[in-house]
């Protein structure tokens, strides 16, 4: 590599990366930083002097460009935000109070609380500025000593609660938490762990890395996997869901008893029926589990298989989970092994035109196989 060469992608790093966010989703944030500040603003304001807030909340604002923008990050996460708050007012305070106020133990508040942070697993970059303004902010602020923890700690938490509404009221998911829970209460792990990429090797892929990144694991996992399944689909090429659906469909009413729909389960080797109303829209699935299950609304002290008159409507699933027609096959893999479900309902027009079931999906994947083999 010539030297030319080296100094043009040495300057590179310092350009802007492409953005991978939508626009809407810029408008999203934004709202959401004028909104936080906006109430964590006024509610302090009305509980403590102004002069003791003005130097705390620049910290603050940059908060709320994490909590909003970056809220998957691990640096965003509550415990990053509180507990990182509290250590980096505590250090800041203690080294005041036992060595007094200036520039280098300022910078030395910083980075201890850098430290401890990093040692409690809560870094959030932010509280380091606080470490910094308490020192820098005067006798307004330092006299008040570790008082300061109370306003310091409220305004983060109102910060916190307005991330959590209004993050989760706008489709984002806030705190960050597993996605697959345990559905069969097993000890075995999950099938996308037990053939792919494990937990144990995201470790130590971090571990090899050796730096800070600002992700959480179960957002490497799903980062991972989604590329997984975007691979997965160039090579299996345009296979959608019409393609390998079952059509000549047996549907059931909610009217229609329990025996009948079990003996069409029988007679048709099937494990589900879908529920379709006097007008012919879905309204719910049943299951050979849902079938032999005791009905809503029956109490548990009561024999309810004798005698009575068991319609599918008081056992069937609604609302139901479906796909479009047009799906991909590949977006069926998550739905079909790692959700719990056996089969799935497909959609055209607001109309049932068949259903998908994991035997279907294994006979697609399999001709994928046979043709990239052959």
């Amino acid at each position: 590599m010539t030297f030319r060469t080296s100094l043009k992608t040495w300057f590179a790093g310092f350009l802007p990366a492409v953005p991978s966010t939508h626009p809407r989703e810029w408008l999203r944030v934004a709202c959401g930083c004028f909104l936080g500040m906006l109430v964590s603003l006024v509610l302090c304001l009305n509980l403590f002097p102004e002069p003791l807030l003005m130097y705390l909340f620049g910290p603050l604002a940059a908060s709320s460009v994490l909590l909003f923008a970056v809220s998957s990050g691990a640096l965003a996460q509550p415990w990053s935000l509180l507990i990182g708050y509290l250590v980096a007012t505590l250090v800041a305070v203690a080294l005041g109070q036992g060595f007094g106020y200036s520039i280098p133990l300022a910078c030395g508040a910083v980075g201890l609380s850098v430290l401890f942070m990093s040692l409690l697993r809560c870094l959030h970059p932010p509280a380091g500025a606080v470490a910094l303004c308490v020192h820098l902010s005067g006798m307004a602020v330092q006299q008040h000593g570790f008082g300061l923890l109370l306003p310091i700690l409220i305004a983060a938490t109102c910060l916190l609660g307005c991330a959590l509404i209004y993050n989760n009221l706008t489709g984002v998911r806030y705190p960050k938490r597993p996605e697959n829970p345990d559905l069969h209460h097993t000890q075995d792990p999950s099938v996308e762990l037990r053939v792919g990429i494990s937990d144990d090797d995201l470790e130590h892929a971090l571990e090899d890395f050796g730096e800070f990144v600002d992700i959480t694991r179960d957002d490497l996992a799903r980062l991972v996997r989604a590329t997984e399944r975007h691979a997965l689909k160039r090579s299996m090429g345009r296979m959608v869901v019409e393609q390998i659906m079952s059509r000549d469909l047996r549907c059931v009413s909610p009217g229609t008893r329990r025996e009948q729909a079990l003996a069409m389960l029988r007679r048709h080797r099937l494990r589900s029926l879908p529920v379709l109303d006097d007008d012919k829209r879905l309204v719910g699935i049943v299951s050979l589990v849902d079938l032999i299950s005791r009905p809503r609304g029956v109490s548990p002290s009561l024999p309810w298989t004798l005698g009575k008159r068991i319609l599918v409507g008081q056992l069937m699933t609604s609302p139901v989970r479906y796909v479009d027609s047009q799906a991909h096959v590949v977006e069926l893999i998550p739905l079909l092994s790692t959700q719990g479900l056996h089969c799935l309902p497909v959609m055209e027009q607001g109309q049932l035109v068949g259903i998908i079931t994991q035997t279907d999906l294994i006979a697609a994947l399999q001709r994928s196989l046979l043709e990239h083999l052959s």
